[in-house]
């Protein structure tokens, strides 16, 4: 899974090839095709391993009661758009592998449920489906934009970690942006 992920680092999807991952991991090229039944397993692999660790990061998160909710969230979205600023092939990956893919929906809903309650302990449980998808799309928006050069701070002013400040304090409960109505 190294080899894959260090290709796929260097390459993207394409540099991706279970020869390629034998070659890499010191193995006979042939060795991985005993792991994965193709490439697309392979890849789908990689992709839910993110999405675990991602999980397993944003679930540290929660655990620390010595931060507001607020900063928890800011955290939370900073480590998946953190995914996308140092492993950009890695974080195209994951939102390409097919929702439908039974172990990689569990891993993306994993992370989504983490996020839930994270964003439950901002604005309340009822609200917390439909902001919950507010800051993960908006999450998924920053990061698209920071990779392909489209969120330049000298042109909006504003960076990513200011924008998610932004998105949090926009759902705060009481500051009248977006309240239980919005």
């Amino acid at each position: 899974m190294r080899a894959a992920s260090e290709l796929l680092d260097e390459g993207g999807p394409d540099a991706v090839t279970l020869r390629a991952v034998g070659a890499r991991a010191g193995v006979s090229r042939g060795a991985p095709y005993g792991h994965f039944r193709d490439k697309a397993h392979l890849l789908t692999e990689l992709a839910v391993d993110a999405w675990n660790s991602a999980a397993d990061e944003v679930e540290q998160l929660r655990a620390d009661l010595d931060a507001t909710p607020g900063a928890r969230l800011e955290r939370a979205l900073l480590t998946l758009i953190g995914v996308g600023r140092r492993q950009p092939h890695l974080y195209a990956l994951m939102f390409s592998t097919p929702a439908d893919d039974p172990e990689a929906a569990e891993a993306a809903s994993r992370l989504e449920n983490q996020f839930l309650t994270i964003v439950a302990d901002l604005v309340g449980e009822p609200d917390a489906r439909r902001f919950g998808a507010l800051v993960m799309a908006s999450a998924h928006g920053i990061a698209g934009l920071e990779l392909s050069g489209h969120l330049a701070k000298e042109k909006w002013t504003v960076g990513g970690e200011q924008l998610v400040r932004m998105l949090v304090d926009a759902i705060r409960p009481g500051t009248g942006s977006a309240g239980p109505n919005g």
